[in-house]
């Protein structure tokens, strides 16, 4: 009978591994954002600019969302205690509910701990055995991991091709007990947006429905910020799923989904992630209520985020570095070789400038890239500086 690894054998072999990711310069490790997350704060104690927060809207340091958090604990305490089926659904979680409905314009709202965990929810508990998900090549690794864990066929489409999602739709089209088709909003590398009237659209044709994960588009897509069913004028009936976050531009933590009631009374039912979870604390229910109310009475924090987006966008074309023309706040530069961007990153923080590299297995072999996302409570100044530091090394991104 063999004997299994002991621990000092086990850390050795995983040694061994993460000193084969450092020769490939795919090697990770946390830095310390010693100040709030804002467009000027501290990393390691240093004066930084920061741009690789999601904090789009610059709301995370509010005033109000600070005076709502502290007087949910004030009025709640700390913690919600147990799982909402227990005892831990309070009023803050109907009201952020019946709030987020309005916000989305559909009829429920379930709110979650996390986007991740909602992904999970979502697809673990909708679809299984016997049922067939259609998902972008391109999507968030939360939807990935719950495709993975639904048990359900698993078709990955090209990024964006509506033809090739046809083709799959057709092939399978009496196989299947359900069909679900699900996608990025906003895509979180690449900053791009998915062609969702004309997704909507082969859904209908095909008899699936659509689930949309709206994390980096909630409060930065359409006028009011409402996500991509503003932006492209679609509503609950197109999309019958839209996943959103409320720790990107709403400045808070959790995530929600909102859906036909059935949708939210059987996730409420159904979705292991949510039944055997302790709820949201207070203090982020009460400072994502204020976040929803701060956009709702100052729209143009989503005007400004866009302008600023533009000008930075406009300013890389100038110095003829080939970025993409979306109106999204995820700016992705292309480097290549993962050890010259990370070198280039560490570059950047040397000169108070903090934008993160992304390599694989989070992008393609050969596209790692300074991921440089911008936020509200910025200024053009300070985008004209960042400007400036790409153009002394403007050679060494893709032109």
């Amino acid at each position: 009978m063999s004997e299994g690894l002991s621990q000092k054998s086990m850390l050795a072999v995983l040694e061994a591994e993460l000193d084969d990711l450092e020769k490939v310069g795919q090697l990770r490790f946390l830095r310390t954002v010693s100040g709030p997350q804002q467009a000027h704060t501290r990393l390691d104690g240093r004066p930084v600019l920061l741009l690789c927060s999601n904090n789009y809207l610059g709301l995370a340091h509010h005033p109000r969302m600070r005076a709502a958090a502290q007087d949910a604990v004030e009025q709640y305490g700390c913690s919600a205690g147990a799982s909402r089926l227990i005892s831990g659904t309070m009023h803050l979680h109907g009201e952020l509910e019946d709030a987020l409905a309005v916000f989305k314009k559909a009829p429920r709202a379930l709110v979650f701990n996390s986007g991740y965990v909602a992904n999970l929810a979502l697809l673990t508990t909708l679809v299984g055995v016997g049922d067939v998900i259609y998902s972008d090549a391109l999507n968030h690794a939360s939807i990935v991991d719950g495709c993975r864990l639904s048990r359900a066929q698993l078709k990955v489409y090209r990024h964006c091709d509506l033809v090739h999602l046809e083709k799959l739709l057709k092939s399978t089209a009496a196989t299947f007990r359900r069909r679900l088709i699900v996608t990025d909003s906003i895509f979180s590398m690449d900053g791009d947006i998915a062609p969702l009237p004309e997704v909507a659209a082969l859904a209908r044709r095909y008899d699936a429905i659509v689930m949309v994960d709206d994390a980096h588009a909630t409060g930065v897509l359409g006028a009011c910020g409402r996500g991509s069913g503003e932006h492209f004028g679609l509503d609950f009936n197109d999309l019958d799923l839209q996943m959103g976050t409320l720790g990107k531009a709403l400045g808070s933590c959790g995530a929600y989904v909102v859906g036909a009631p059935q949708f939210i009374d059987y996730l409420i039912n159904k979705a292991r992630s949510f039944i055997y979870s302790t709820a949201l604390p207070p203090a982020t229910l009460g400072a994502s209520l204020a976040a929803l109310e701060l956009l709702s009475e100052e729209p143009g924090r989503v005007a400004r985020l866009r302008s600023l987006t533009d000008y930075f966008r406009q300013g890389l074309r100038r110095l003829e570095i080939s970025v993409r023309d979306d109106p999204t706040p995820i700016v992705p530069v292309v480097v290549g070789d993962p050890q010259r961007t990370m070198a280039l990153s560490a570059w950047f923080l040397e000169r108070g400038v903090f934008i993160q590299g992304i390599r694989p297995p989070t992008v393609a072999p050969g596209q790692s890239l300074l991921r440089v996302t911008i936020s509200a409570d910025l200024e053009y100044s300070d985008l004209d500086r960042v400007l400036g530091l790409f153009a002394e090394r403007r050679n060494e991104f893709k032109l």
